[in-house]
């Protein structure tokens, strides 16, 4: 079997998602789940777009051990310096220089002839080998460029010192026919091809950058660009659970393998929904909620009886737990850390302390919880800042024909604030209440709220966007069963980042 390396950019172009932004501590906590995952390498960002973006790339540098971590620039020194400075320190660099090559790009974009283009090429992915041994060039647009002008580019690129060459489709037009015909063209007319790597990055405007990924990997590609759950710009990357599932599931068709811990993907799925507020759709391949779910009597029956009958993949094979232990309100903490540590979640003393407290609050109010509950309450976000604002209590008094009343008791530096606000609604009364009593303005830009497990005592996941009105945006996430106490946590939740980024 073929050996294929995963090139994630869940933290550079899945991030340029709209809605999908991070913060730093977010980032490393993600790149440190990426690492378990067995990616080969992170791309943790475009280093010159913002001093943050700088900031980012350097810290997951230095966090992560095993994996190579890149950074994107331009054909630019400037781009490359900064490329460079922020990825220097990490065990296995990489700079990841690209240039468009399509006529629409060059003359529209660039306003670059193929000859400026060319010598743009050659200098910069030199000037690029001159930092750092490890260099990937990519030809922005490559599926709609002129294969024969695609093929001069590269082989400029592999003159100048580029070790892995990347074919991107870009707009997510081409089909699996054609990327695998251009991949072939391409190992047949570039000078030294066989000299380096053969990457692909597709996009899924017409749902094709999966299929277009694995049909470049029969044609000879050895390197796949992908994101989790798929996430990135305009309709998304090709999803990296589907790649890699699709290979082990039928290593017998393609005759390649990745080194991807497949057991780690459900909690990087859950681990990246949880940070972005991107829900993940219940038909979503591998890690959506009916991914191994059997409603049909027949279906029922036919998995009693042989799994494989209507299920082709395990779903322990992917990480998703099987919730067998029954837990409630008379179960002990050390109970609870057996059934983390049996769904893969192994949490420190403090950490443990924390998530028992949520669960005996929840045990209250629930008479049985499973495995989906204790994963919400791990994956639900706290705010742990100097500044953050916690909770105490609030009041609702709502009705038809009558004012929306809420009052909101919260704590902040040891100190208990209390307001009461009236609203078009509860929630509207509770957010005004919140934002008179901590002297802030808040625009509330989005608003979702989602069951996360079943039952009529469910737990509802409020997921809010929030901006301070200076163009920066934050997300904040609330559990509880009930919906009006969630939705309020995710408004303070959100309120907290924002304060933190501020300070």
């Amino acid at each position: 079997m073929r050996y294929i390396k995963i090139f994630d950019t869940t933290l550079r172009d899945g991030e340029q998602s709209p809605g999908c932004s991070m913060n730093l501590s977010e980032k490393i906590e993600m790149a440190k789940q990426l690492e378990k995952l067995g990616v080969n390498i992170i791309e943790a960002g475009f280093a010159i777009a913002s001093p943050m973006d700088f900031k980012s790339v350097q810290a997951i540098a230095a966090a992560v051990n095993t994996c190579t971590v890149a950074s994107l620039a331009r054909c630019t020194k400037g781009d490359i310096d900064a490329a460079w400075d922020a990825v220097k320190e990490a065990n296995h660099p990489r700079i990841h220089v690209f240039l468009a090559t399509s006529d629409i790009h060059m003359e529209y974009k660039l306003r670059m002839t193929r000859e400026e283009v060319l010598a743009s090429i050659s200098e910069m992915v030199g000037y690029a080998k001159s930092k750092c041994p490890d260099i990937e060039f990519s030809a922005e647009d490559a599926s709609r460029s002129d294969p024969a002008f695609l093929a001069k580019c590269y082989t400029a690129a592999v003159a100048a010192g580029a070790t892995t060459l990347n074919v991107p489709d870009t707009v997510g037009y081409s089909t699996p026919q054609e990327m695998a015909d251009l991949i072939t063209y391409l190992r047949a007319n570039v000078i030294d091809i066989d000299q380096v790597d053969i990457s692909v990055h597709c996009h899924d405007d017409l749902g094709l950058a999966v299929a277009n990924s694995l049909a470049c990997i029969q044609a000879g590609a050895v390197q796949v660009e992908c994101t989790v759950n798929g996430i990135g710009e305009r309709a998304g990357n090709a999803s990296l659970e589907e790649v890699v599932m699709a290979l082990k599931t039928r290593g017998d068709f393609y005759g390649a393998q990745t080194q991807i811990n497949t057991r780690q993907i459900y909690k990087s799925s859950k681990l990246l929904s949880n940070i972005t507020g991107a829900l993940i759709s219940p038909s979503k391949a591998i890690v959506g909620a009916n991914a191994f779910a059997h409603e049909s009597g027949i279906h029922q029956h036919g998995v009693i009886a042989n799994a494989q009958t209507y299920e082709i993949m395990k779903s322990t094979d992917v990480g998703i737990p099987q919730n067998t232990m029954v837990l409630g309100k008379h179960s002990g903490k050390h109970a609870l850390r057996e059934k983390l540590v049996s769904m893969g979640y192994e949490l420190a003393d403090g950490e443990l302390d924390d998530v028992f407290a949520r669960f005996k609050a929840l045990a209250d109010k629930k008479k049985t919880i499973t495995g989906s509950d204790i994963e919400a309450l791990i994956l639900n976000r706290r705010h742990t800042g100097i500044d953050s604002c916690q909770l105490i209590s609030h009041v609702i008094n709502a009705g038809d024909g009558m004012p929306n009343t809420s009052c909101v008791k919260i704590k902040r530096d040891n100190k208990i604030l209390q307001e009461v606000a009236i609203g078009s609604g509860p929630l509207d009364a509770s957010f005004k209440a919140i934002n008179q009593m901590l002297g802030i303005r808040v625009s509330l830009d989005s608003f979702s709220l989602n069951a996360v497990t079943d039952g009529e005592d469910a737990i509802g996941e409020a997921v809010v966007k929030i901006s301070d009105g200076t163009g920066n945006s934050y997300t904040g996430t609330g559990l509880s069963t009930d919906i009006i106490e969630s939705s309020i946590r995710a408004y303070v939740n959100g309120i907290n980042k924002m304060i933190e980024a501020t300070a």
